[in-house]
C-alpha cells in the first residue's frame, strides 16, 4: 500500500494483499515489518464498483499541481527510456513533488540499482532537486528531459541514501552531517 521511495528497511512501508473473490475485491491481511499487528480490519468492495473506481480515480488529474504535473510527466518519459540510465548504471527510483515544496520536484535514482540491495552488494540512492515554474508542464517536462539525458545524473545530485562504507567503496563522497 505504502513504501517510502528510498526503501523498506530505510523509512517503512505498509503491505496489504488486495484479491478478487467471486463478485468482492478484498484488502486484507495488512502487514507492517516493524509491528506485529497492523490494527486494520479486512475490507470488502463490490467488484464492478471497484474496478469503475479505479479507471475512473487513474484518469482524474484534477488534485495535481504544476509540479506534480511535471514530476508525473518527467517520470513518464524516463521509464521510458532506460538507456540512459543504465549507460551510467542507474535504475530510476522515483519523481516526486511535494505540497510543501510546490516549486521543485525531486528525482532519484539508485546506483548500480535497486538489484544490489536484494543482492547485499554497495548501492546509493541519489537525489535530484530541479525547479519547475508555473509555465506550461509538459514543456517544462520535455525540457527537463532533454537535459537530464544528456550527462551522467549522478554527476548533478547528492548521495541520499546507502552507507558511508557504500559510498566509500563505489567511489563516492559521503555528504557531511548525514548519519552514515
Amino acid at each position: 500500500m505504502a513504501e517510502a521511495t528510498c526503501t523498506e528497511g530505510c523509512c517503512g512501508a505498509l503491505y496489504v494483499t488486495i484479491r478478487r473473490d467471486g463478485d468482492q475485491v478484498i484488502w486484507g491481511p495488512w502487514r507492517n515489518p516493524d509491528e506485529d499487528e497492523v490494527g486494520l480490519p479486512e475490507f470488502r468492495f463490490d467488484a464492478q464498483r471497484y474496478q469503475a473506481e479505479v479507471e475512473r480515480a487513474t484518469l482524474d488529474r484534477s488534485w495535481e499541481w504544476p509540479a506534480r504535473t511535471v514530476a508525473r510527466l518527467v517520470e513518464e518519459q524516463l521509464r521510458q527510456c532506460t538507456a540512459w540510465l543504465e549507460r551510467w548504471e542507474c535504475e530510476l527510483g522515483s519523481v516526486s513533488a511535494w505540497l510543501w515544496e510546490p516549486d521543485q520536484i525531486n528525482l532519484f535514482l539508485f546506483h548500480p540499482g535497486r538489484d544490489a540491495i536484494k543482492d547485499g552488494r554497495p548501492w546509493l540512492q541519489f537525489q535530484m532537486t530541479l525547479d519547475v515554474s508555473g509555465d506550461d508542464p509538459a514543456a517544462q517536462a520535455d525540457e527537463l528531459v532533454a537535459e537530464l539525458t544528456a550527462f551522467d545524473p549522478r554527476a548533478a545530485a547528492d548521495v541520499c541514501g546507502g552507507s558511508k562504507e557504500f559510498a566509500r567503496q563505489l567511489g563516492y563522497p559521503w555528504p557531511p552531517g548525514r548519519r552514515p
